[in-house]
């Protein structure tokens, strides 16, 4: 049954949710956020408030069940994703999760099947599917820019954060929260991305390691992987980099030339043939999420499909936790 207006209810009014996609619900022609939740009742208020939303809970239960609420948008810490995911399917209501999808392969699954079960459709926020810069790169490559696809490296040194040294450590380096540290935070994005540009990960090796001890997360992993369609992959993520060695780089190489360009940065893509290199620039939009949201919006009102669904992104949830060797 197809929707006629999406009226959505945020599960955890976070940080994530400020610009880069909370005010995009109220952007979209027949979305609206009708109401936010937080365990915090103060912060969950003063969220409605700053945002104009109507409703504020400290229960997710009565978020879920607010009648006035009809498809929920969970952006909670990865260990609460699949719970709050199986409460809205069993309440009938389409889910929109945060990535990761879950903190493993195992969660995602259950989220799959609960909500096939309940006929509700989940949509993950793997967003980089629909930015125009990413959507540039896919082009590129449907296009044969550069010749056969044949090899991906990819290559992400960040030196430690301030929050890496506080005794209270930060959700997203404790595995029992996130799912890992950094590394599935933001390698998440890339696997996925290459997922739908290049098609499933079949095989992986790896290396894994905690160099620098600073949380009981990997901050160190090496991985050589291979695509279902034989192009192959490799990838060095480091979170102990020096400031001088930052890079956030994927270069994908084909028969004629290679496309390289940023994960996380708004650089421009640059393109190496025979002919010379070509550059394309393409800016972030002001809320980020806004062109997935709206696939998600389109697909409910039954005029479009999202191209980030629950099986696609657990797919990389997966692929993460045999790189991780779990």
């Amino acid at each position: 049954m197809y929707m006629k207006k999406i009226k959505w209810g945020i599960i955890g009014c976070g940080d994530v949710t400020e610009v880069k996609s909370g005010p995009a619900f109220n952007k979209i022609e027949k979305s609206e956020l009708v109401a936010v939740m937080r365990r915090n009742a103060e912060l969950a208020e003063d969220y409605a408030k700053r945002h104009n939303v109507n409703k504020w809970y400290s229960d997710a239960d009565k978020l879920i069940n607010d009648p006035d609420v009809n498809a929920v948008y969970i952006a909670t810490p990865p260990d609460s994703h699949a719970f709050y995911t199986l409460k809205a399917a069993k309440a009938g209501k389409p889910v929109y999760v945060e990535k990761p999808m879950a903190r493993n392969y195992e969660e995602c699954l259950t989220m799959i099947e609960t909500c096939r079960k309940f006929n509700v459709p989940l949509f993950v926020a793997y967003y980089r599917r629909r930015l125009p810069l990413f959507m540039k790169v896919k082009e590129l490559i449907e296009n044969n820019a550069v010749g056969k696809i044949q090899f991906v490296n990819i290559r992400l040194h960040v030196p430690q954060k301030a929050s890496d040294y506080v005794n209270v450590k930060p959700w997203r380096v404790i595995p029992d929260i996130s799912g890992g540290g950094h590394f599935v935070d933001l390698a998440s994005h890339q696997l996925d991305y290459l997922d739908y540009i290049l098609g499933p990960i079949v095989s992986v090796k790896s290396v894994v390691k905690n160099i620098d001890k600073l949380y009981s997360a990997e901050d160190y992993v090496s991985a050589l992987f291979e695509f279902e369609n034989g192009v192959l992959g490799s990838g060095l993520w480091t979170f102990t980099a020096d400031d001088n060695d930052r890079q956030d780089i994927i270069e994908i190489s084909g028969s004629k030339g290679k496309i390289i360009f940023s994960t996380f940065n708004q650089s421009p893509i640059k393109v190496f043939t025979q002919h010379g290199e070509e550059i394309f620039n393409e800016e972030f939009p002001p809320n980020i999420q806004m062109p997935l949201i709206q696939t998600v919006v389109n697909e409910l009102l039954g005029i479009g499909i999202c191209p980030s669904d629950g099986i696609s992104a657990s797919r990389t949830s997966r692929i993460m936790d045999l790189i991780l060797m779990k």
